[in-house]
């Protein structure tokens, strides 16, 4: 009886081996294709140009959505909020030490529940107010109750910055102004696009 069971064991490690090098082979190939398909689209559209260069910059949003000040010197730029089709919208911004000495991190930038604060410091206590349709949108979780945010930090040095993201639920494709909340931070109205 051990012996069959051993045997089932085996097949069933060989089979899960073949499953994770087939998964990581198909992310792997998959990955590069799309990056080497955008290089030759900007080499040729850099080549018919007419004798201009771009700029470097060229694409990025010069001026934030909002730009909130919150304690001990840290600064939240919002740059984006993206709908995507899958029924999220997602905030990227910078966070910044804008003031002289190190930055800790306040616990409150967490939120409250138990489940997030479990999972470290992160952004999870923010959220997005639609005002139009007067709902709350908290940051999503995935299954394990982390949040969908930016994670992992604590102190941030003298003029050091940080990229952040959050995922929230999409509100209304009609919705097209909400305002974003962080604790301790004021609120600031952001346009969500797409």
């Amino acid at each position: 009886m051990s012996m069959r069971f051993t045997g089932k064991a085996r097949r069933g490690m060989v089979a899960l081996a073949a499953v994770a090098g087939l998964a990581l082979g198909s992310a792997a190939c998959g990955g590069g294709g799309s990056d080497d398909d955008k290089k030759p689209q900007n080499s040729s559209s850099a080549s018919t140009a007419s004798g201009s260069q771009p700029d470097p910059q060229e694409g990025q949003s010069e001026e934030p959505l909002a730009e909130v000040k919150g304690p001990g010197g840290l600064l939240l730029q919002i740059t984006s909020a993206a709908r995507d089709s899958g029924g999220f919208v997602t905030v990227s911004g910078v966070l910044k030490n804008d003031g002289s000495e190190v930055a800790v991190i306040p616990l409150e930038l967490s939120g409250n529940e138990t489940e997030i604060m479990n999972n470290g410091r992160s952004l999870g206590g923010a959220t997005l107010v639609d005002s139009k349709s007067k709902k709350r949108y908290y940051v999503l979780r995935d299954t394990e109750g982390r949040p969908l945010t930016t994670t992992g930090f604590s102190t941030l040095k003298a003029g050091e910055s940080i990229d952040v993201f959050l995922q929230f639920p999409s509100p209304p494709a009609d919705t097209t102004d909400v305002s974003f909340q962080l604790p301790l931070f004021p609120s600031a109205v952001i346009k969500v696009s797409g």
